[in-house]
């Protein structure tokens, strides 16, 4: 019988979730469901690291965890859960804070980019990597999906992995990053030469996945294209236009130059482009409204979610603790 992969992942409940989030990661996180062991992690905690409003944290967490049950990950074919409701993985950050060493933190380009435009720097943005690291080690992961912005990360998940094996004896899995099956690259439909992002800097550019049909019609009749109105796949030459046709054939299940067969004028493929995607959406916010409208039943499944993931992030740290010698209670 083949082995089968544990795949971890996680995603933090700040912003709210855009296009590109869901064809260029979430819908990599369904389709893997049925691939391989998946945990899935509201990763709350790591909100915690810049300023925040409590209400709030508490309403965007419990809506993440809805709306990544909307897209189809399913908690009868995965873990989910959400980060706080596993007290290990704080446990398990302060032994990963311990084994790595303050130049390898100190080194995060992600820390260095955050810290610099904020007026109040926290020691949890600093140390962070350290609990992402816990995150990862405690399931015994395998692999981890990631873009090359993440992939530092998992490099130190590694490191800290190998140097506690090396000091303490045999203890954690050591994983790998992985670049997941390609998504769509969703550029911003204002300035196409940017990602899409769950940040609130360019609300035009970005569409939202719970934006109603005409939101995103009037988004993408109004994203940026050119002057010459020819429809062809060319992301350095006309990005805007490649951008729409991205969108277009992730949103129909082709590729982009598959998706501009047929479509004579600018008009026309932003037409075609607002149609797919309000189609493609349409049954994922019938879903999260139906999961809104329960917010015990999602409270209840997360909590599932949890138990499952506290089997295994509790043995994985029962044996950390026994190796580097805390004292058993």
């Amino acid at each position: 019988m083949a082995v089968v992969a544990r795949v971890f992942s996680g995603i933090k409940p700040t912003g709210s979730i855009q296009l590109g989030n869901y064809l260029g990661a979430l819908r990599n996180w369904v389709s893997m469901q049925d691939e391989a062991d998946c945990v899935y992690c509201v990763v709350d905690l790591h909100a915690l690291t810049v300023p925040h409003d409590p209400a709030e944290l508490r309403s965007a967490t419990l809506s993440l965890g809805q709306m990544l049950m909307a897209v189809g990950l399913d908690p009868d074919r995965c873990t989910l859960f959400v980060q706080g409701h596993v007290r290990e993985h704080a446990e398990g950050a302060w032994l990963m804070e311990c084994t790595a060493a303050f130049g390898e933190l100190r080194r995060m380009t992600q820390f260095k980019d955050k810290s610099e435009s904020a007026d109040f720097v926290s020691g949890g943005l600093f140390t962070y990597p350290a609990l992402q690291a816990a995150d990862i080690l405690l399931y015994d992961t395998d692999q981890v999906p990631v873009g090359e912005d993440q992939r530092q990360h998992v490099e130190l998940t590694r490191d800290i992995a190998i140097r506690f094996n090396s000091r303490f004896g045999d203890t954690f899995v050591v994983p790998e990053a992985v670049i997941p099956p390609s998504g769509a690259r969703v550029m911003d439909l204002q300035h196409p030469d940017q990602k899409m992002s769950k940040s609130e800097d360019s609300p035009q550019g970005t569409i939202l996945v719970l934006d109603d049909a005409g939101d995103i019609e009037r988004k993408v009749k109004r994203a940026v294209t050119d002057s010459d109105n020819e429809v062809y796949f060319d992301p350095d030459g006309k990005p805007g236009v490649s951008n729409l046709l991205s969108i277009l054939g992730a949103s129909t299940g082709r590729s982009p130059v598959e998706a501009a067969t047929g479509i004579e004028s600018y008009g026309d493929l932003k037409t075609t482009t607002a149609d797919a995607v309000v189609e493609m959406l349409r049954p994922i916010q019938a879903r999260y409204r139906e999961l809104a409208a329960d917010p015990a039943e999602t409270g209840r499944l997360l909590a599932l979610g949890a138990d499952k993931a506290r089997q295994v992030a509790s043995a994985t740290l029962d044996r950390a603790r026994e190796n580097v010698g805390l004292l058993a209670p």
